[in-house]
């Protein structure tokens, strides 16, 4: 008698591992691949099923399993690796040499002012970023000007499936050379595709020419926020953007009637679920991470200023040409910085591995991640000391 063997069918793994245990992060990178998987408002839904033994909804993905290692030897070189904060070959405090760019974007204006020029220069010939609409929802763009850049700029702090516009995009003619504006999430979806890509595949990957990646501690889940700024009479289309100024534990909601503050610990129960397991605060697999400069006692100066994290040569190679063109003020950030990024960022990797371990049962299973990675390892057995020294 002969006993059938179970197929591997990815999309009910996927189904099973990452959107029915709350590990979506939305970022659409299942989406646009084939008809069965959509986005609805900011969540990932199964239409049809699928009977592909390996499909790319599976493969792609950022929360399922992946050789991290292996990425990190594809994209970075060796001598720029740490730990906690993945490579860097620099670290500054920049922005946008130009006033009228910074009068209406999140912070220095440093990513506008980078997907300008790489489209000014032809480095790239479409631009993939998130665009609200009148709910507060957010969805992929793509645009090839800066009038469209500037409209749509600024951090809205909700999840967009900007992925899911790069794989409608990519293997089109008119696309040309793409650079996108990534989450941390985001960018490790896209790095995965050139490290999982099927051969007939590379050609369009390739088009994917610059990784732009946003700071992002965790992203809200789209009813809860609209829910609550509901109670709070505050009507979504009235939102212009949102910030978390240095050394307050608050929220700051800009509106067309004013500023509404909220603290910190009431928009806990926002936050979307798959976040409290994302152990990236950085965008690690972007060629240039941005953020803001929180640094010094000085608030209104600083929030006019990113943080910018160079990970990759051809980042290097456009902040070269950023300064070299008068597009981007660059300076040096203070050595505290860089210790206060880091700090921030093992705080949240300890965190999500505590998260991890607490959802299944096991320091040996760590869902999406190899508990053998070097790096998890690393945070793994800090955390198995600091449960021993108490």
């Amino acid at each position: 008698m002969t006993i059938p063997v179970k197929k591997f069918i990815s999309q009910k793994i996927l189904k099973k591992e990452v959107l029915e245990s709350g590990l979506c992060t939305g970022c659409g990178a299942c989406v646009g691949l084939c008809p069965y998987q959509v986005i609805y408002h900011d969540r990932t839904v199964q239409l049809h099923a699928c009977d592909l033994e390996n499909g790319k909804c599976y493969d792609y993905c950022p929360r399922t399993s992946t050789d991290l290692n292996k990425l990190r030897n594809l994209l970075f070189d060796a001598g720029d690796m740490s730990p906690e904060i993945g490579a860097m070959k620099g670290y500054y405090f920049s922005r946008a040499t130009n006033p009228q760019l910074r009068e209406n974007v999140q912070h220095g204006g440093t990513v506008t002012a980078l997907m300008e020029l790489a489209l000014l220069e032809g480095l790239i010939d479409s631009a993939i970023i998130s665009s609200p609409d009148r709910e507060f929802g957010q969805s992929g763009l793509v645009v090839k000007d800066k009038v469209e850049l500037r409209k749509n700029a600024g951090s809205k702090f909700t999840v967009s499936p900007t992925v899911a516009v790069f794989n409608q995009l990519e293997g089109t003619k008119d696309a040309g050379n793409i650079g996108v504006v990534a989450t941390a999430c985001q960018a490790l979806a896209l790095a995965k595709m050139k490290l999982k890509s099927v051969k007939e595949d590379r050609g369009k990957i390739d088009q994917l020419k610059l990784v732009i990646g946003l700071y992002c501690g965790w992203a809200f889940a789209a009813q809860k926020f609209n829910d609550l700024m509901g109670q709070n009479d505050i009507a979504l289309e009235s939102i212009s953007g949102m910030d978390i100024p240095a050394g307050k534990n608050s929220l700051e909601i800009y509106t067309a009637t004013g500023t509404k503050s909220f603290p910190l610990s009431d928009m806990q129960e926002c936050i979307r679920n798959a976040c409290h397991y994302c152990l990236d605060s950085t965008a690690e697999y972007a060629d240039i991470s941005v953020g803001a400069a929180r640094f010094g006692d000085n608030w209104e100066e600083m929030r006019h200023w990113n943080q910018m994290i160079v990970r990759t040569q051809k980042g290097r190679d456009l902040i070269d040409l950023a300064i070299k063109r008068g597009v981007l003020e660059v300076k040096e950030a203070p050595t505290e910085s860089l210790l206060q990024l880091k700090k921030a960022a093992v705080e949240k990797k300890k965190a999500a591995l505590q998260n991890i371990i607490r959802k299944s049962g096991s320091a040996k299973n760590l869902l999406y991640l190899d508990c053998h990675d070097p790096v998890v390892q690393m945070f793994l057995a800090k955390q198995i000391s600091n449960k021993k020294s108490r």
